[in-house]
């Protein structure tokens, strides 16, 4: 009905959405990938990007960098039910922590003769782009930048016979001195 309105407001309509870098340092033990996508998932949050590795292999520590994507409360609350996850000793957010760097890592295969071969080789020296693998026929290209540059290289070569890719996923660090260590009260 036209001109009914709530004398109450409504708290999401308000709320932008977001993308948010998140930095979390966990034990590395046995099932916490599982429990983490798990939080995500059952709560209908996704992950758009996902990296995990252990960094610490003297203290057994493994770093996450999750990508998602939410209004600010929602963010607000995946990163409060992360931090109250056992093997999880800390959680930042690199993306209002300060400006963080971030790469990825494509592998992109370009099938292409003639011109659209010396034109995929001309554009990879520009973006950066190694060769990895190449025939008479294809180009494999590695390419390590930034997500929107990597996303760029690929529009490119959509016209000029992309084949398939390969992405790591976002790596992200803080800049600055500091470090992901755990907080005082887990050394």
């Amino acid at each position: 009905m036209p001109g009914t309105q709530s004398h109450y407001p409504d708290p999401v309509a308000d709320q932008a959405i977001v993308q948010r870098t998140l930095s979390v340092l966990v034990d590395n033990e046995p099932g916490v990938l599982s429990r983490i996508a798990g939080l995500f998932s059952g709560r209908g949050y996704n992950i758009d990007s996902l990296t995990v590795t252990e960094t610490e292999h003297a203290k057994h520590l493994s770093r996450f960098t999750i990508v998602t994507k939410g209004t600010a409360a929602v963010i607000e609350q995946i990163k409060h039910q992360l931090e109250r996850m056992v093997p999880v000793h800390r959680v930042i957010d690199l993306t209002i922590e300060g400006e963080s760097l971030e790469r990825e890592l494509a592998l992109i295969k370009v099938a292409g003769k003639g011109q659209d071969r010396i034109e995929a080789l001309r554009l990879a020296e520009i973006f950066r782009a190694e060769v990895i693998d190449a025939s008479i026929e294809h180009f494999v290209f590695q390419l390590t930048g930034r997500s929107i540059d990597i996303e760029r290289f690929i529009g490119i070569m959509t016209e000029l016979g992309l084949v398939e890719v390969s992405r790591t996923g976002i790596a992200a660090i803080s800049r600055g001195p500091g470090g992901l260590a755990p907080s005082r009260e887990d050394a």
